[in-house]
């Protein structure tokens, strides 16, 4: 393995079983990219796009091959390891934002912080800043419902960043969003992604979207194609 790479991954496959029935969603997967690429991956739905990201993420693993991210290999490491390397080094954004509906956007944005332990107050602060630099410190005490789909989406935009991650995970960032709010919500991400140093990974069916990534994939019948 090259440790330079920020994501090295050689010859993934995933299987899924149900019963006697096998559904193959990715087939010999192999991908190199370095540390601050903007990455886009394209494909119909069902192409194994998100399978993917997940497997990127350490959300599943694989049924063959490895996957070295940030250092670590992630098919293989423990429980432990994987819960420390999904909150400190991959900052994880999804098409339903999935924020907590019982908690502040400061305090939404703090959680990934809060629970790796650092200081509410130092957690805070941060993420105040955070949202300032996506122009919604004034809705900082706003709750979910009482923002618009662009902001919650701003706020996810920034609660994948709270922990300064080595990469962001983003699955359909604009699905949901209308033009205008898609335009915004994407020049947030690659700002703060180049700001941050940060790797990009989007997963997209946007093509104004997919065409400022430095990296373009397409995955199709489970084979990634540049």
């Amino acid at each position: 393995m090259n440790d330079e790479k920020l994501v090295h991954i050689r010859n993934v496959h995933k299987t899924y079983r149900n019963g006697p029935e096998e559904l193959t969603i990715l087939k010999g997967v192999n991908l190199d990219v370095d540390s601050g690429s903007k990455v886009a991956i394209t494909g119909e739905s069902g192409s194994g796009k998100s399978t993917l990201l997940n497997l990127i993420g350490g959300l599943d693993v694989p049924s063959e091959g490895s996957i070295h991210v940030s250092g670590l290999r992630v098919d293989t490491a423990t429980e432990h390891e994987l819960t420390e390397f999904r909150n400190k080094r991959i900052g994880f954004i999804f098409q339903f934002h999935y924020l907590l509906k019982d908690l502040t956007a400061a305090e939404n944005v703090m959680m990934p912080a809060y629970m790796g332990g650092i200081q509410r107050k130092h957690a805070i602060e941060k993420a105040e800043d955070l949202l300032s630099q996506v122009n919604l410190w004034q809705r900082k005490d706003f709750y979910p419902s009482q923002l618009s789909g662009g902001e919650r989406q701003r706020v996810a935009v920034a609660r994948a960043l709270m922990n300064e991650p080595d990469i962001i995970l983003a699955d359909e960032p604009t699905g949901n969003l209308d033009e205008r709010h898609s335009a915004m919500v994407a020049d947030l991400l690659f700002d703060l992604a180049e700001k941050a140093h940060a790797g990009l990974f989007i997963v997209t069916h946007d093509k104004s979207l997919s065409n400022r990534a430095d990296l373009r994939f397409c995955l199709k019948m489970g084979v990634l194609e540049s």
